[in-house]
């Protein structure tokens, strides 16, 4: 079987409203996103034109079905990612290849840069995900997330 090929273009409307949609199994719930008309209303993320235009993007597979998102988000020196996946997508195996094309993305928007993301500490499925894709613990702390507080590590891209 023939490794997952994935296409990278700027996020669209209709793409970030079919996010919206998108509803996880626990314990996976809490990374679905607000409701379209909450995100628009509220200027929230890819809800905001310009920053999904500067920041967002979909991702697509070999026959141009939307399959996830990503963020870059550009901070000094660094490109933070965040992405998702089609939760029916999810757990097939695909995860690391999904995290190494949007990882050679950053790099090759943002040459010189650190590419990182960061991933709650009890989501082993991500973080083997990440390893095999190329990344590395580097850090772990807390932060504030939309769903409280967590522990969380930061992860960093090798190649």
């Amino acid at each position: 079987m023939s490794k997952p090929q994935f296409h990278i273009w700027p996020m669209s409307e209709s793409d970030a409203a079919a996010v919206c949609e998108w509803r996880y199994p626990a314990p996976y719930e809490q990374f679905r996103w607000p409701s379209w008309r909450a995100m628009t209303r509220d200027g929230k993320e890819f809800g905001d034109a310009e920053i999904r235009r500067r920041q967002y993007v979909s991702v697509c597979d070999e026959h141009s079905a939307l399959v996830g998102y990503a963020q870059f988000f550009p901070m000094e020196g660094v490109v933070r990612l965040g992405m998702g996946m089609r939760p029916d997508r999810c757990g097939r195996g695909s995860g690391a290849a999904f995290a190494r094309a949007i990882a050679l993305e950053a790099g090759s928007r943002y040459p010189g840069a650190q590419i990182d993301l960061e991933v709650e500490t009890w989501n082993a499925r991500a973080i083997r995900a990440y390893e095999k894709a190329g990344f590395k613990v580097a850090d772990r702390y807390s932060r504030q997330a939309a769903h409280g507080e967590v522990e969380v590590y930061c992860m960093v891209f090798g190649g």
